[in-house]
């Protein structure tokens, strides 16, 4: 710390009965209303979701998109409802190891089109193709992304013009997606997802896209329907096909509750204490250490010290005087914390009151030990702390390195690769519902008699085997023609 960010800060408004004056070294804006320690700590976490069983809580709005008046469902009382956990969770360093460590766990290999028979990849050029063009890596990775951070992914499909083939697959950022009322349709269904930026409670309706949705049940014979290859199940007949080109397609985790937006298990944090206790104690340790960093010393210096420097150097001007005491104080601070002043002497006169006894102008009295480590508080309820997130993340700590040190709990190599392969082992349900727009497109595309989807995972391997990791399949690819 230099010595420009340390001020010194009386400690007593008046001086004592003596005419001395006691000072303190602490870093600047300490005390100030700006930074004061009250309002950094904040306020409760539960407050994310107090909306959450409030009757009327997702309230409907209205807009005009192309033209057209439509209804949609808030996320959250105010619309801000996922901006506000992406900021919450990406402020604590726990929070976003984990789920950056849940997400490339859930991506594990990626998503590939496999041959049906040999569980080899495709080697189809019209299949190959497809991938290159439409960069699935990014696509899947996005769709894990917004899995693991809000239970729920977008994704959107686009026809040729002809209406005949899937040509483009994208993933839609699900915090800017909402869902349309569906009592306002005339399905009672939800027929559309708005994508748009609803940021700061107000939008332009201009720049918000309406992307007519696939019925979450039955997409793929939604779209045929649509298209006018297979019958209208409700009609028995064949509808003349629609003019979209664009599709929406909703996987979704199970959540309990009806929810037009899924509310993530991992929300319990907000609600619980433990999100609250690592904040805290990381913002009292930071406060801990700022106020110790600079020499904790008491310095007393007498009221007459001041003017009396001033009338040594025959200053008479005020603004001078004025001056010359923030330089003299500056001085004192030299003395103290300057490293380059380390051996050098400070110079106050002293006078002798008439019962003899000395009366020095200045006086510094430290007051605690050079040697001693501070900000060694709560290091094991921050661990505590770092755990119970994890564990709130499905992550044994060990995993992402919450707990290091041998003396925390850290397994073994065996341990940890066992731990890894559970991980991805569990991530099965999420690879399912992903891969459902892409069972979509490998039907539509007639290509479900070539290839298949599987994610494969990585599994760490032990040392007799002679390699660090080998792929294994879920066994997406050995499931029913879908």
């Amino acid at each position: 710390m230099s010595n420009q960010d340390i001020t010194l800060q009386p400690t007593s408004q008046r001086p004592d009965s003596d005419g001395f004056r006691r000072y303190r070294i602490v870093p600047s804006g300490i005390g100030s209303a700006s930074n004061s320690v009250s309002t950094e700590y904040g306020g409760d976490s539960a407050s994310i979701f107090d909306d959450d069983d409030r009757p009327g809580a997702q309230l409907v709005r209205t807009m005009r998109v192309g033209g057209r008046e439509y209804k949609y469902v808030q996320w959250g009382s105010d619309d801000q409802l996922p901006y506000r956990i992406r900021r919450e969770l990406m402020a604590n360093m726990i929070t976003a190891q984990c789920q950056q460590f849940n997400i490339v766990s859930c991506y594990g290999q990626g998503v590939r089109f496999v041959n049906r028979d040999t569980k080899q990849d495709v080697t189809d050029p019209d299949i190959l193709q497809f991938c290159l063009r439409n960069s699935l890596q990014e696509v899947f990775l996005e769709q894990a992304t917004d899995i693991k951070f809000y239970s729920f992914s977008v994704t959107v499909v686009i026809l040729s013009r002809d209406g005949k083939r899937v040509v483009t697959v994208r993933n839609k950022d699900a915090s800017f997606c909402r869902f349309e009322y569906a009592p306002s349709t005339k399905s009672g269904n939800i027929e559309h997802v708005f994508f748009g930026d609803f940021r700061l409670g107000f939008f332009d309706e201009s720049k918000i896209e309406a992307i007519p949705l696939l019925d979450y049940w039955n997409p793929l014979g939604d779209l045929l329907v649509r298209m006018g290859q297979e019958p209208d199940p409700k009609t028995g007949k064949l509808q003349p096909a629609t003019r979209d080109r664009k599709f929406a397609i909703v996987s979704r985790m199970a959540t309990p509750g009806c929810q037009y937006y899924p509310v993530p298990y991992y929300s319990s944090i907000f609600r619980d204490a433990w999100f609250d206790i690592y904040r805290l104690i990381g913002i009292g340790k930071r406060y801990m250490i700022k106020n110790t960093s600079a020499p904790r010393v008491q310095i007393e210096v007498h009221e007459d010290y001041w003017d009396n420097v001033c009338d040594n150097e025959l200053i008479s001007d005020e603004q001078k005087r004025r001056e010359r005491k923030e330089q003299e104080k500056q001085n004192i601070i030299d003395f103290v914390t300057g490293i380059e002043n380390a051996g050098k002497a400070m110079i106050s006169g002293y006078y002798v009151d008439p019962n003899g006894k000395e009366c020095r102008m200045v006086r510094i009295v430290p007051l605690n030990d050079a040697s001693k480590k501070e900000g060694g508080n709560w290091s094991d309820d921050m661990s505590e702390a770092s755990n119970a997130l994890c564990f709130a993340f499905g992550i044994h700590p060990n995993l992402v390195g919450a707990t290091p040190g041998k003396s925390q709990m850290n397994n073994s190599g065996s341990d940890k690769r066992e731990l890894f392969t559970l991980k991805q082992a569990i991530e099965k349900p999420c690879h399912d519902l992903m891969c459902k727009p892409y069972h979509v497109i490998l039907h539509y595309n007639h290509w479900q008699d070539r290839a298949t989807v599987d994610v494969p995972m990585i599994m760490l391997t032990t040392l007799d085997q002679n390699k660090d990791a080998k792929q294994v399949t879920a066994g997406n690819s050995t499931s029913a023609k879908q």
